[in-house]
């Protein structure tokens, strides 16, 4: 493939899957605690074999999470949990501890607080909450304490990610680290609430028209390219011999 082809190529590559991480985004609107994801495009320049030119080819080899806050929305739910700062729940299943800002949470047959998928909610020492059987007036404050008929039974725990240690998207909801979580102090407890997806329809609506543009100047850009070789082609073989 010519050169002009292979950059123009690389390009649309990239773009391709940046939309697709838009159209994610835009799936997951209605996603409780979902953070955004986004692209990060960086740029390789190579020097061409044998010529002193270069080639600058762009290439999308970074994603982000961006862990802005969404939107409260009150349920009035006992067991419905959002975050006020910086911090995640802790939860657990069967492929270990993970982050989560998702605070949609109810109790199973055992009394445990458990999500949707069946991870059980941690408290500050890492050990599920456990809520007595036919508890009532189920109350959690800001800092974290559960009380169950005027009872304290546990002390819900918030997290963050160790100094230094990774932080890996693994669902638009979930995260795992390299490390144990440490505590987030500054984060307070919102009950009766849950947080909305991070994610702004007319930002990513915008972005997507942007990137359709960018994909179809990259395709005619390949196209002119491509008459123009064929064009030299034919004056070639109309040539004099």
């Amino acid at each position: 493939m010519d050169v002009a082809g292979t950059v123009a190529l690389s390009r649309q590559s990239g773009l391709d899957r940046e939309m697709r991480v838009i159209a994610n985004n835009l799936a997951n609107m209605s996603t409780t605690g979902y953070r955004r994801e986004g692209v990060v495009f960086s740029e390789s320049v190579k020097t061409a074999q044998g010529e002193a030119d270069s080639i600058s080819m762009s290439s999308l080899n970074t994603r982000y999470s961006d862990v802005a806050p969404g939107a409260m929305r009150s349920t009035g739910g006992a067991l419905d949990l959002a975050i006020d700062g910086e911090g995640f729940f802790q939860v657990e299943g069967p492929t270990g501890a993970r982050l989560t800002r998702a605070g949609a949470f109810m109790k199973d047959a055992n009394g445990q607080m458990i999500n949707a998928a069946g991870e059980f909610l941690l408290d500050g020492g890492g050990a599920p909450i456990l809520l007595p059987p036919g508890s009532i007036d189920v109350e959690i404050s800001a800092d974290g304490t559960v009380t169950a008929g005027g009872d304290p039974v546990a002390q819900l725990g918030l997290f963050v990610a160790a100094e230094g240690a990774s932080f890996e998207r693994e669902d638009g909801v979930r995260f795992r680290s390299d490390q144990p979580f440490e505590p987030a102090p500054d984060a307070r407890i919102m009950q009766g609430q849950l947080e909305d997806a991070n994610v702004s329809a007319v930002g990513e609506m915008t972005r997507m028209i942007e990137v359709q543009r960018a994909y179809e100047f990259s395709q005619a850009l390949q196209e002119r390219e491509d008459e123009r070789q064929r064009a030299v082609v034919r004056t070639l073989g109309q040539a004099p011999q």
